[in-house]
Parts: C-alpha cells; sequence; structure tokens
C-alpha cells in the first residue's frame, strides 16, 4: 500500500505528535508499504531535518507564530488548503493518516471523498474540549465541534490514543470502528541521551513539555513557593512552551520565587533525557474540570523512559500509570491537584533524594528505564496502528453525513 501521514508538525520539530508518526512511518516502511508524509517546513531555529532513507517527506511553508509555532487558526489554514491541494493533484494513496487540528480533518475528508481515498483519524485528544476551556467564545466552541465531529465521521477509522478519548468520541458520535491504539514515546531516542549532563549544579524538579490551560502548571510555582523553605537550594526547572509559559513566570515574581525557577525552550529528545533523567522529580498534571479529566500527559510517558521519579497531579488514567510499581517501587507519586498535596509530595520527593545514595538512584533509574523500554514504546502502537491500516479492506465510502 502506500500511506500518506498528513500532518502540521513533524520531526524535527519535537513534540508527541513528531515522535508517534515519525514511528508510524518507520513501521508502515518497515512492513513492506510505500510511505510519503505531507508536512510543514521547520522554523529556521531548528537544526535541518535530517532526509529519511526509506521514505518521502515533502514540505510546505506556512505562517507561524511569535513563539514559532503552528497555532491559530490562520497558522492552520496555512497549510491545511495547500494541503487539500496536495492530496488532490499528487499520486493517488492507499489510505492517508490525518493529525490533528479538525480543519486539517475537514480539508483531508474533502480531497479524500473527490480521489476516493479512505483516511484514518489520529485522535490524540479531543480538541473542541481544549477549545472550551481557553475562554473561546460559545460559537467558536461550536463551530469546532461541528468541524471535528465532521472530520470523525468521514474517517474509516478513528485512532485513539488512550480509552479516556475514545470514550468522550464515544459520547459525541456514534462511529462503528474506534480502536485505542495507545500512547507512548520513542523510548530509544530518550535512552540514548539520559546519560547526558545538565548545565544545573543544583538538585531540580522539572517540569518538560506543554504548558496550558488544562494542563494548569501554575500549581507548581505555588507549590514550589509553599515548599521552598523545606527544599533546600533546589530549583524548578520549565522546558517547553505552551499556552501559560508567560503565566508561570509572572507567577514567580509574584511569589517572589522566581530566581529559584528556570526556563528553556523545547528541545529534542536527546538534549532533554539528561534533564530528566538527573531531576529530583519530573512533574506533570491535568487541571481537574478542565474538560480533559480522560487526558493523558505524554510527559510522562518519557520522563519514565529516562528513570525519572514522577509526581502527577490530578485526575484521569495518569494516577494509574505513575502508582504502577517496578520491582517494588512506584514510578511516582499520584496527588490531588491542590497546592499543599503537591508541595507535600514535593518535600517528599526532595527528602528521598537526599537520603539516597548515587548508587540507589542510578539502580532505581535503570530499573525504571528498562521496564518503560517493554512498556510504553511507540514502536507497538505504530504496529497496532498498522494492522488497523492492513485490515481495512472495505470498498470505499466518504463516510456517514
Amino acid at each position: 500500500m502506500r500511506v500518506v501521514i498528513a500532518s502540521r508538525i513533524f520531526e524535527p520539530e519535537p513534540s508527541a505528535a513528531s515522535f508517534r508518526l515519525q514511528a508510524l512511518a518507520e513501521r508502515l516502511v518497515a512492513d513492506g508499504h510505500e510511505v510519503e508524509v505531507k508536512t510543514v517546513r521547520p522554523p529556521a531555529t531548528l537544526a535541518p531535518a535530517q532526509v529519511p532513507k526509506h521514505y518521502r517527506v515533502t514540505r510546505w511553508p506556512v505562517k507561524r507564530d511569535r513563539q514559532g509555532y503552528v497555532r491559530g487558526y490562520v497558522s492552520y489554514m496555512s497549510f491545511d488548503v495547500p494541503l487539500a491541494l496536495r492530496l488532490l493533484f499528487s499520486r493517488r494513496a492507499d489510505a492517508v493518516v490525518v493529525e490533528p487540528p479538525p480543519t486539517t480533518g475537514v480539508m483531508v475528508r474533502f480531497a479524500c471523498a473527490i480521489r476516493r481515498t479512505p483516511y484514518f483519524y489520529y485522535a490524540a485528544d479531543v480538541w473542541s474540549d481544549a477549545a472550551q476551556q481557553t475562554g473561546a467564545p460559545g460559537w467558536m466552541v461550536r463551530s469546532v465541534r461541528a468541524l471535528e465531529k465532521w472530520a470523525w465521521r468521514g474517517a474509516r477509522a478513528i485512532l485513539s490514543v488512550s480509552t479516556g478519548v475514545t470514550e468522550r468520541v464515544g459520547e459525541l458520535i456514534t462511529h462503528p470502528r474506534v480502536p485505542t491504539v495507545g500512547n507512548g514515546v520513542s523510548v530509544a531516542r530518550f535512552v540514548a541521551g539520559a546519560a547526558g549532563e545538565t548545565p544545573l549544579e543544583t538538585p531540580f524538579f522539572v517540569y518538560a513539555g506543554t504548558a496550558s490551560e488544562w494542563h494548569g502548571a501554575t500549581a507548581f510555582v505555588d507549590a514550589f513557593a509553599e515548599a521552598g523553605p523545606q527544599l533546600g537550594d533546589a530549583q524548578l526547572v520549565f522546558i517547553g512552551g505552551g499556552s501559560e509559559r508567560a503565566a508561570l513566570e509572572e507567577r514567580a515574581a509574584q511569589l517572589g520565587i522566581a530566581s529559584r525557577l528556570r526556563f528553556f525552550e523545547t528541545m529534542p529528545p536527546e538534549e532533554l533525557a539528561p534533564w530528566l533523567a538527573h531531576s529530583i522529580a519530573s512533574l506533570a498534571s491535568v487541571r481537574p474540570g478542565s474538560g480533559y479529566d480522560f487526558a493523558f500527559p505524554t510527559k510522562l510517558y518519557s520522563s519514565a523512559a529516562c528513570g525519572a521519579p514522577l509526581i502527577y497531579a490530578g485526575p484521569g488514567p495518569a494516577v494509574e500509570f505513575v502508582r504502577s510499581r517496578v520491582d517494588v517501587e512506584p514510578l511516582g507519586e499520584a496527588v490531588a491537584y491542590d497546592e499543599a498535596a503537591i508541595a507535600d509530595a514535593l518535600v517528599r520527593a526532595y527528602d528521598r533524594r537526599a537520603a539516597s545514595t548515587p548508587e540507589t538512584i542510578g539502580a532505581r533509574r535503570q530499573a525504571v528505564s528498562d521496564w518503560a523500554v517493554k512498556t510504553v514504546s511507540l514502536d507497538s502502537v505504530a504496529a497496532k496502528i498498522v494492522r488497523v491500516i492492513e485490515g481495512d479492506q472495505e470498498p470505499f465510502s466518504s463516510g456517514e453525513q
């Protein structure tokens, strides 16, 4: 089969979407399929992307925001409209895998209907739920919901990353095929970089990844301020972007702890890995009641791959994951999304680290990393998706209306 992957983000831009789509492309090729990725030109600040040896990547210039992201409807359309034309006037595919946003899904449905090509929608989350939590006007939320549902309905299958997403899709539409394919990270890339060093000489906690409204990462700033006197000279490090980045810096200044916080831009896995591996704990959260209680922060996967102790605040499937045991110890601690509860967890993690020897820290890190290699690799996720695509032998249909 010839499979096209359509996404506004792909390597070398470091993101969960880039990693899982790259893993999918590689698995498709390994199973004997021809692959083309239709994506965007990376920002000039990133090193040029390596040319894949076994599949083709075609890139299109797009409008980016001030932080260099393809984000916002004008930016999305600068990719989506040309994408429809690229699908219509290029060699026909046997299947298309499309990555959100919903506007991209809509354009892919139009093009695939004309070319009579089945497409598969990769549902990493529910965008209309996220839009509802950003304070967007009601008409905009309703519009996103309508676009998303229409893009879903035309898909031959909706590839869900978690049971929570699967259940939420089922609440919004009726679709015959919503397989839960799971999620993970490019474990090998994180493991390879974990032995590196960081520029900090003091102990630190790290929040690595997107900090948006539904993550609620400001709770860690508040908790760090409360626990500060019990954390010695530890620092709180944020790596990555997101809509709450400015709010994090502002909150730290208000609380008088700006000197103990460090902010870094998004890093590729090989550079991020040492920060995770050498942290007191890796932090993640989901703000309750944001409409995203079913979400799973993928930063937990990459942190486990590097052997980092985990602290998770919030509801949802991440609670069970963080409490998973490797040998006799859990991966970390899951607490309520509450300033006092998070502060206590930070102190406990700091005290455990202070009472440990380098040998015990290294042994635990290796055990957790070995477990993650077997448990959260994107390779197994990609294999499930390939089986879904290969098993699709039905005649083409444009989907229910």
